[in-house]
């Protein structure tokens, strides 16, 4: 194809049949064929009905490392969001926060691969925290892909996210179980037919708010089954004095070794999983004897976080 092709291709008339969008949607109609969309970010979700709303901030973090403790944000993005309670769709105007951060030392060379991020484009940036705080303390809820990882870094970096309810998009629903492949996000944005570029913090939050505000299978979106989630209380279990014989079967049902502890514990979402959970191990693992668990309850204001929910033990 020759320029002169190629430019009248592009420049084709809405209505032509050799318009992008046209051969789009005429591809999309054949079974043979998907058509995958750049994904395009929403500055307003439409007219507040008046129905009781929630707010939502969907948070991304890019960092120097996985380690909190010794690692530094590199990059924070934020979209504050209305959500409302009865359709569980973002409404109103979407408020963005973005900024770099200088971590005080070199970006490591992987990290700038992944993220496109390197050290001249954070030099001397800082985080604004008083708009950052000011964003926060409005919210009913955060939500990040990977809550586990990003909410250590942020609480470490702005204490206003400690004392926040926190839903994770990535534990908080099942994605396996909603027939998704995979639960990464760009995987799950691909399924919706978007395509964006990934590990920069901004336009992960968008493609999140938009997988979210996405239909699940029984019809709830992911933003209204993240939100309800935020009002119960998981618990973590750890299957203390587990005979050692019976490992494989804990592996086997999903429990986890924790090697600094010794032992093998697993996550429960509601009351009634952790009384399931108990009859269990008293069948399958403690072999109708004696025994007492450890639990500690983890609600959306500790789950997700380094810092330890109630402590308390349980006979089975």
């Amino acid at each position: 194809m020759n320029k002169t092709h190629q430019m009248s291709f592009f420049d084709a008339p809405v209505d032509s049949p050799t318009h992008p969008e046209a051969m789009a949607q005429a591809l999309a109609q054949h079974p043979d064929f998907r058509v995958l969309r750049r994904l395009v970010p929403h500055s307003d979700y439409g007219p507040v009905s008046g129905q009781p709303t929630r707010r939502v901030i969907v948070l991304d973090t890019e960092t120097t490392g996985l380690d909190s403790k010794s690692e530094s944000i590199i990059e924070l993005a934020m979209l504050s969001v209305l959500v409302d309670t009865a359709t569980g769709l973002p409404v109103g105007p979407v408020t963005l926060y973005e900024s770099f951060e200088d971590p005080g030392k070199p970006i490591p060379p992987q990290i700038t691969e992944i993220t496109g991020i390197d050290d001249s484009m954070v030099k001397g940036l800082r985080i604004d925290d008083a708009a950052v705080t000011a964003l926060v303390q409005q919210a009913d809820l955060i939500v990040a892909h990977n809550a586990g990882f990003d909410r250590p870094f942020v609480e470490a970096r702005l204490p206003v996210f400690a004392g926040k309810a926190w839903g994770c998009s990535f534990m908080g629903i099942d994605w396996k179980k909603e027939g998704s492949g995979s639960a990464k996000l760009e995987f799950l944005a691909s399924e919706r037919g978007w395509f964006y570029d990934a590990h920069r913090a901004q336009v992960d939050c968008h493609a999140l708010l938009q997988v979210l505000a996405f239909p699940l299978a029984d019809g709830q979106t992911g933003l209204a089954r993240l939100l309800a989630g935020a009002d119960q209380t998981r618990y973590k279990l750890r299957a203390t004095g587990a005979p050692f014989e019976s490992k494989d079967k804990l592996k086997a049902r999903g429990y986890r070794w924790d090697g600094e502890g010794r032992v093998w514990w697993c996550s429960l979402g509601s009351d009634a999983l952790l009384d399931a959970e108990c009859a269990w191990l008293r069948a399958e693992v403690y072999g109708q004897r004696s025994a007492r668990v450890q639990l500690e309850a983890l609600d959306s204001r500790v789950q997700f976080s380094s810092r330890l929910g109630p402590m308390s033990e349980r006979s089975v």
